[in-house]
């Protein structure tokens, strides 16, 4: 595999792209500049915008609005086009084609394509050449699409939700096989359900709401810019008393415990203490990806009913 070498501009470019379908507004003159050599997680809920931006900066849809570049160039030429890969969450593949034959068909699309035997390598299929990717479970079926987006040596390479329906080693093999494209040059863009993942794996984190970019940054600083410290704690404090607290984000029970997210922890358990001197099992930690991540998208937790 070819190590990519230092290009000037970007690897991909939004200029206050929007989208829409009728009334619906699905990205909202987003601006977005892709680097080489990076991992750029984009995160959001399930409408957000995620799709639309990855289709967009593939040539897949033209935006409503705005300015899409893949290389300096229009995403729809095929002098770009054959310098991606993608992976996207929904694929139809033919069911009666052998591994091999599917990943063949894939590299001879492409000008250079990669050795068959590397690709087959780098997805972990090795012993599963031969079979049906109709017979094959859906872990398996995820590493053949895999396969096929590195098939062509892409510079820039797009994974859509890579590692549903993954077992936990083969998602750390995965993440693994992301690194090593990295360190070789390549420009990856990821979308995730899986927090940890995006904190793991990026460089940078884009995380979009209702169609624009709420926050983008280092995973350090999304969870800096974010409720810095998580209280667990026992006590007869209510939810509501517990939201009224200056300081206080986020807060709700998970059984019979408190949970509350801060900016600052000290303040916030004194007025606790205040209220309920009888407060035990205090914990404090600081705030992980996913408490950022429902801050900046003013996701809300649900008290649990039980």
């Amino acid at each position: 595999m070819r190590r990519i070498p230092n290009e000037r501009g970007f690897a991909a470019e939004l200029e206050s792209a929007s989208k829409r379908y009728g009334d619906v507004v699905a990205l909202d003159a987003v601006d977005l500049q892709l680097r080489h050599g990076q991992t750029t997680a984009i995160l959001g809920a399930n409408g957000a915008g995620k799709t639309t931006t990855v289709k967009l900066l593939l040539g897949l849809i033209r935006p409503s609005s705005g300015t899409v570049r893949l290389y300096g160039d229009d995403p729809t030429r095929p002098r770009v086009r054959t310098r991606t890969g993608s992976m996207m969450q929904i694929s139809s593949l033919p069911a009666t084609l052998r591994v091999v034959e599917l990943i063949d068909l894939w590299r001879s699309y492409y000008p250079a394509p990669l050795d068959r035997g590397e690709v087959v390598e780098l997805a972990g299929l090795s012993g599963l050449e031969r079979r049906l990717y109709g017979k094959l479970s859906g872990g398996q079926q995820q590493r053949v699409c895999f396969a096929l987006a590195l098939s062509g040596d892409p510079d820039l390479l797009f994974l859509d939700e890579p590692t549903v329906g993954l077992d936990v080693e083969t998602r750390r093999n995965f993440w693994a096989q992301i690194r090593r494209l990295v360190e070789q040059g390549k420009t990856i863009v990821l979308t995730t359900h899986y927090l940890e993942e995006a904190d793991a794996l990026s460089d940078r984190i884009v995380v979009l709401h209702e169609g624009s970019i709420c926050a983008d940054g280092t995973p350090h600083q999304i969870k800096s810019a974010a409720a810095s410290r998580r209280i667990r704690c026992v006590t007869r404090v209510r939810v509501d008393e517990a939201l009224a607290i200056a300081g206080v984000r986020q807060a709700y029970h998970d059984k019979a415990v408190l949970e509350i997210l801060a900016a600052e922890a000290e303040p916030v358990v004194r007025e606790l203490l205040a209220r309920d001197p009888g407060l035990s099992q205090l914990e404090i930690t600081g705030a992980g990806i996913e408490d950022a991540f429902l801050d900046l998208t003013g996701s809300q937790r649900r008290e649990d009913a039980a």
